[in-house]
């Protein structure tokens, strides 16, 4: 008898029971302390993870609730199994930053001449506004902290004390806080675009089409990309947001027939590969679509056809592959001089 024979209907009755009573009453009825890392969120309240399941189980039929020393609480006890019942319960730690969030955070300290801000630096609260309506991070991985100013102020400090011009000791920051420090000091104007995009995209909402990468055990997975074969400098966020964009079928179709209108047939316009010619009416208007201008170039712009050429699925993918992609004149030159 324990923490295994628990459901999610005596979870739910010991929470409301917590909120009928409060937090204090409760927790002196079942002789449990407060939370120190684990809490329960469920329905815009955090509620303490153990001593909830300790309540719940006194809901289940013929048992009785669980003191505090008869069970721990904690990751690989009272978390794991509230989560197996469909609740959340944030980790302890938030994950680690990625390039995308790091890029913004790089652009404020180099708008800021190369200098940490304050947690209370109003730029800085913005930012954590911004990086939290980010589609990278799922919510069962945030912990109740996830960018908050403070951890915002410290990744500052990070990137600030890794520039050439620092005069002190630098703090721990990582590989990533590097390699985007050096990207902004390469191509400052570039970076600051690619944060520009970011934010304004994040403000005005055009990344809730996105969807948040997946949990498996624990481990994130990439939503939907095709193409994770390599880090894009721009960070993969755009890059979603680029792959879907080329995905809409309404823009292929409106772009097939107005290839049409030159073209007897569909073929590939940096290669010529014809489908069609190959595998005869299986292979009739099979084609890709492909955005010439990246979003870090055109911001949140209304596609015309003109943005778009028709790709047979190898040159589109030898386009993307890598850190920097090429446009289709780059990829047909590189055609012609290996085949030369």
């Amino acid at each position: 008898m324990g923490l295994g024979d628990l459901t999610r209907h005596a979870v739910l009755a010991a929470i409301r029971e917590y909120d009928r009573v409060g937090q204090d009453e409760f927790l002196e009825r079942y002789g449990f302390e407060k939370a120190r890392a684990f809490y329960l969120r469920y329905e815009g309240s955090r509620y303490d993870s153990k001593a909830i399941a300790g309540a719940a189980h006194g809901y289940l039929p013929d048992r009785k609730p669980l003191q505090a020393s008869e069970f721990s609480g904690g990751e690989a006890t009272v978390a794991r199994k509230l989560r197996e019942l469909g609740f959340v319960v944030p980790p302890r730690r938030s994950p680690d930053w990625t390039r995308d969030e790091v890029i913004l955070a790089c652009d404020l300290v180099m708008q800021n001449n190369w200098r940490q801000l304050e947690d209370s630096d109003e730029r800085v609260i913005e930012l954590s506004g911004v990086l939290q309506l980010l589609p990278i991070h799922p919510h069962d991985l945030r912990s109740d902290t996830f960018r908050n100013p403070n951890g915002v102020a410290r990744k500052t400090a990070d990137i600030a004390s890794q520039h050439p011009d620092y005069r002190g000791r630098p703090t721990n920051g990582g590989v990533t806080d590097r390699l985007v420090l050096q990207d902004f000091r390469d191509s400052p104007d570039h970076m600051h675009a690619v944060a520009a995009t970011l934010r304004n995209a994040a403000l005005s909402g055009q990344f809730k089409q996105l969807p948040v990468p997946q949990t498996d055990d624990g481990v994130q997975e990439e939503a939907d990309d095709d193409y994770a074969d390599a880090e894009v400098r721009e960070g993969r966020l755009l890059r979603r947001w680029h792959y879907a964009r080329e995905r809409d079928r309404s823009l292929r179709r409106k772009k097939i027939a107005d290839f049409l209108k030159r073209n007897d047939h569909v073929f590939c316009e940096i290669c010529l590969f014809d489908f069609e010619k190959v595998y005869g009416e299986r292979g009739a208007q099979f084609t890709e679509c492909h955005h010439v201008t990246p979003l870090h170039v055109s911001g949140d712009t209304t596609t015309t056809l003109d943005d778009l050429v028709l790709l047979c699925a190898n040159c589109h993918r030898m386009i993307h592959r890598g850190s920097s992609w090429l446009t289709p004149n780059e990829l047909r030159s590189l055609i012609e001089a290996n085949r030369a």
